[in-house]
């Protein structure tokens, strides 16, 4: 077996050393099983599944090797692959999967960290070993046949095309689904989920509503994706559960901007993964770290841990890099590195909220660069679909949000070591939001530059240090400050200014400003109602 060792030097004057995780690489036998020899055709009419089915397991039953996919287009149902098997989908190859729901039958799965029913996934594998998915072909999940549509995401002539095509529209006329079974779907308490009281006999009634993953792969160990193509895909993309040492290399993963649950990758409790050098252009979250949700994240309690994702690119999607929000497994050591999120809505993007629990620590990032970014550019939100509002820090009065009891169901975020990242347009630049029973602690940010309308905004969080950080703001005071403590602020670099730091919240204490040329503002410093006069100190 081969192994992928790699050291990396994050905060060198910070004396942060880390030596990165060992992947385990796959091997295969050199003997080749190309489908042509099983019956498949390439018409695009006639439904391969069978064909292929034959030949991986015959590629299995002879030890391992290649099952190769020649140029053509193939039509194909659902595929299951087996031990030691390489599905090669070959250049000038397309791997089209049927768009008849028929073809996809109920299966017990995992949904968003919950067990459910769902579709077959159009690619899927559980407890194997030493497979891959490599070439330079295309693999396309008739994705459009599944997913709802919003009218507010289409022109008006693309939404007249979709009703006249066919499907039916929710009450509301805004919102289109391909079928009366999907429209069911939507309309029902958490549907599919086991908890619910779900079983494949029930779930027939919403079935097409249980869009599948394009690739599940559960609890595998030695994996490989490297090469092809994936788009198009009913939910999420690509979607490795429990499973160990997983090489995603050379990747493009396409979705359209407005896909429904259009993630990139969802790496859920999984151990020893290197993403590599892999392009992201999708309708939801681009790279993405789960670790289950709730109570039955909990109780499953496998964090996703010993991670490397680097040299990758997210062209658009909800967030460039993505932790949670189920996460409630955990996830530990995480090292991300020379990457590009263009045009993504937010680009560093960590997120929970209360009823979760889980531990989010010892992140490493390193040498990140983004532009036009929608939302925020680094952003820590322990409020992620929370009842409580998020609070406008820049208001006169802030709404103060209360304390509840510390459980085994409360979310941390600590340890995060971000460093040299450059972001040229955002909305806000860095947003902190934890929660007053446990705040965000011991942040760690170095060696940023971001140009955006807001600068940072921190609230509910603790040990937060910015070293060598410039905000170039439109607003005319950069940073807001609510509720926060052990804040060192060290060497910072802004525009002209009325206000550097607003003060707000009577637990704020220990604020250092250090190194900083002031001069260019009015006031240094805004205390709100029931600050410490002494909360700032200058050196």
């Amino acid at each position: 077996m081969k192994y992928l060792l790699y050291t990396l030097v994050l905060f060198g004057s910070s004396c942060f050393s880390q030596t990165l995780p060992r992947i385990l690489e796959v091997s295969f036998r050199k003997d080749t099983f190309n489908i042509l020899a099983y019956g498949a055709k390439p018409d695009g009419v006639i439904l391969n599944t069978s064909a292929i089915s034959r030949a991986i397991k015959e590629c299995n039953l002879a030890g391992g090797g290649t099952v190769i996919i020649p140029q053509g287009l193939w039509l194909t149902g659902p595929i299951i692959l087996m031990n030691n098997v390489n599905l090669h989908i070959a250049k000038g190859a397309l791997l089209q999967f049927s768009n008849n729901t028929n073809d996809y039958s109920l299966v017990t799965t995992n949904w968003e960290g919950l067990m459910a029913i769902r579709c077959q996934s159009p690619i899927y594998g559980e407890d194997l070993e030493n497979i891959a998915i490599t070439g330079n072909g295309i693999l396309d999940g008739a994705g459009e046949v599944w997913r709802p549509v919003k009218q507010s995401k289409l022109t008006i002539s693309e939404w007249n095309n979709l009703v006249k095509s066919g499907g039916i529209l929710n009450e509301q006329k805004d919102t289109w689904y391909p079928s009366e079974s999907a429209l069911n779907g939507s309309k029902a308490k958490r549907p599919g989920v086991i908890a619910e009281g779900y079983d494949l006999k029930s779930a027939e009634k919403v079935k097409d509503f249980l869009r599948p993953n394009m690739v599940s792969l559960i609890r595998c160990t030695r994996i490989l994706l490297e090469g092809v193509t994936f788009q198009n895909s009913p939910a999420w993309c690509l979607h490795p559960l429990l499973s160990q040492h997983l090489t995603l290399r050379n990747l493009t993963v396409r979705n359209p901007w407005n896909a429904q649950n259009g993630d990139g990758v969802d790496i859920e409790s999984c151990r020893y993964v290197l993403v590599e050098h892999c392009t992201f252009d999708v309708g939801d979250d681009g790279i993405c770290i789960k670790s289950g949700r709730d109570e039955e994240g909990r109780k499953r309690n496998v964090p996703t841990e010993d991670v490397i994702i680097r040299n990758c690119t997210v062209f658009h999607g909800h967030g460039g890099f993505v932790i949670g929000s189920e996460m409630s497994g955990g996830a530990r050591n995480i090292f991300v590195s020379d990457c590009n999120f263009l045009g993504t809505d937010v680009g560093l993007r960590f997120k929970t909220t209360r009823g979760r629990g889980g531990v989010v620590e010892n992140i490493y990032v390193d040498r990140i660069r983004m532009t036009n970014i929608g939302g925020v550019a680094i952003l820590f939100d322990m409020y992620y679909q929370a009842k409580d509002p998020l609070a406008k820090l820049t208001d006169t009065e802030v709404p103060v949000i209360e304390f509840q009891p510390v459980t085994e169901t409360t979310p941390q975020f600590k340890n995060f070591y971000i460093k040299d990242v450059v972001c040229k347009g955002a909305a806000t630049g860095i947003f902190i939001q934890g929660l007053p029973e446990m705040n965000i602690q011991d942040i760690h940010l170095e060696d940023i530059t971001i140009q955006s309308n807001s600068g940072l905004v921190c609230k509910d969080a603790k040990g937060i240090t910015l070293r060598h950080v410039a905000l170039h703001t439109k607003e005319k005071h950069v940073i807001d400050l609510q509720d926060s403590k052990n804040i060192t602020i060290e060497n910072l670099t802004f525009n002209p200014s009325d206000v550097l730091m607003k003060i707000n919240g009577s637990r704020s204490k220990d604020i250092r400003l250090v190194d900083t040329n002031t001069s260019s503002v009015i006031k240094v410093s805004e205390l709100g109602s029931g600050v410490s006069a002494n909360v700032l100190l200058k050196k």
